[in-house]
């Protein structure tokens, strides 16, 4: 009696032929940005100091100053701030909790992670901006009681203009996560080089022209005046090119050529 071995190939399941999709992906790095103890504090670390910029302007800002658009220009500092923290934390955490191993293993395309890791950034830093929003909202409703203007007056630019703003930091930070994956180091030189390179090219007659080009805490700071100039987009884009979309190149060939032990 003879034994016929099928030579035919097996077929694979179609979840293992299928990569997993960028929305998916984009909402786990979103989860995990408060999975761990760190970005959990942090998260409500900035919700309360956002609380507290309200505060601030309702029991000491001068009445006149008590407006929709001072709360929440003033509300987003807290966010500005931390924020890209939060973003350095989501890519130098995969290697600082050696979590890269088993990520890169159900998902081994890593651009496809890096992604869905910017996608997460960009989608926290709207959720803060809008939230932002909402609780200006409530302090300006508050601010006639104690006296305060109340005026809900707010130009249309300075929406969008004030979520890129949000947007540009926190992906800053991810760029330098991702460039340096280490997170005390990413979270030193993230707050220390712009801030010595403004030191700088405030102090050093030489280089005024070039930091009103690349000094980013400078040609960030129109976005939060409304309707910005033709040059003034000019510079952000430039000192942006420098500070985020440099960096993020260069970690984002690093993180794709890194071994992973």
């Amino acid at each position: 009696m003879t034994a016929t071995v099928s030579t035919a190939p097996t077929a694979l399941p179609e979840t293992a032929a299928t990569p997993v999709p960028l929305t998916r992906l984009t909402l786990v790095e979103l989860r995990k940005l408060a999975d761990t103890r760190a970005g959990m504090w942090l998260l409500i670390v900035i919700g309360l100091a956002t609380v507290a910029t309200s505060a601030i302007l309702l029991g000491w800002a001068p009445d006149e100053e008590m407006t929709f658009t001072a709360f929440y220009t003033f509300g987003l500092t807290p966010s500005a701030v931390l924020l890209p923290v939060l973003g350095i934390l989501s890519v130098t955490s995969e290697w600082s909790q050696r979590t890269a191993l088993s990520t890169f293993t159900l998902v081994p395309a890593r651009a496809r992670i890096l992604l869905a890791k910017l996608g997460a950034g960009v989608l926290i830093a709207i959720g803060a901006t809008v939230t932002t929003a909402i609780l200006a909202a409530g302090a300006n409703a508050l601010a006639p009681a104690v006296g305060g203007d109340g005026s809900w007056s707010l130009d249309a630019s300075l929406i969008w203009q004030t979520l890129l703003f949000q947007v540009i930091f926190v992906l800053m930070g991810n760029a330098f996560g991702a460039l340096l994956l280490n997170t005390p180091l990413a979270i030193v030189i993230f707050f220390a080089l712009p801030t010595v390179w403004s030191v700088l090219g405030g102090s050093i007659r030489a280089l005024a022209d070039a930091a009103e080009w690349l000094d980013l805490n400078v040609t960030s700071q129109a976005t939060m005046e409304a309707d910005m100039t033709s040059g003034e987009w000019a510079r952000l884009a430039v000192s942006a090119g420098v500070w985020v979309l440099l960096p993020l190149l260069l970690g984002g060939w690093r993180v794709l050529r890194r071994e992973v032990s």
